[in-house]
């Protein structure tokens, strides 16, 4: 890619049962405010979702917190230091931090993460954009749902080209380096939804 201005982060918004999860959660808000990179992520500050907006803010980083308004007092929704944008439902949140994003990061989280994830992929795969998705794979996290993926095509559901869809990692240099390997995306910011 010629330029990552904006990153959306899918992740838990629990902190998981790993410190590990934290730290790479830290890690990433402050690499993306190091390298320039707003995150664009869920709105809320519990959990990986809330350590990735702290730590972007407080390296310096601009974060955009997306967050329906059923969430906001669930979520507490993040107000110091960032951009805010409440929406009315789920649909919406999820298309606004695809259109103010360039590419697309899953870090370990519950079912809310892997909805987000596999809604990005389907997508991509239905050719709505060819922005980049990584995976973050810490400690073989997402390797079950890859399993899940070798069974669906096996069974007929999945071409082999699926694995074309997204990036897998194994940390946040891993990220960086995928998507700069990344082709630059020719589809439009706002695909046509109809």
């Amino acid at each position: 890619m010629a330029k990552l201005d904006t990153l959306c982060v899918y992740c838990g918004s629990s902190p998981g049962a790993a410190q590990a999860y934290t730290t790479i959660a830290q890690e990433l808000g402050r690499r993306c405010a190091e390298r320039g990179v707003g995150v664009v992520y869920g709105g809320g500050t519990v959990g990986l979702m809330g350590q990735v907006a702290e730590a972007a803010v407080e390296a310096g980083g601009a974060v955009t917190g997306i967050i329906p308004h059923h969430l906001m007092s669930r979520e507490v929704g993040e107000q110091a230091d960032s951009e805010l944008v409440v929406v009315d439902n789920m649909h919406q949140r999820k298309q606004a931090m695809f259109e103010r994003s360039d590419a697309f990061c899953s870090l370990p989280g519950g079912i809310g993460t892997l909805d987000e994830t596999i809604e990005i992929l389907t997508w991509k795969q239905l050719g709505l954009h060819d922005k980049p998705v990584v995976l973050i794979d810490h400690d073989g996290f997402w390797q079950p749902l890859f399993d899940l993926f070798a069974h669906q095509q096996a069974m007929g559901f999945l071409r082999p080209n699926h694995v074309e869809l997204f990036e897998v990692v194994p940390d946040i240099d891993g990220l960086f380096a995928a998507i700069a390997n990344h082709p630059e995306p020719t589809r439009p910011d706002r695909p046509d939804w109809t």
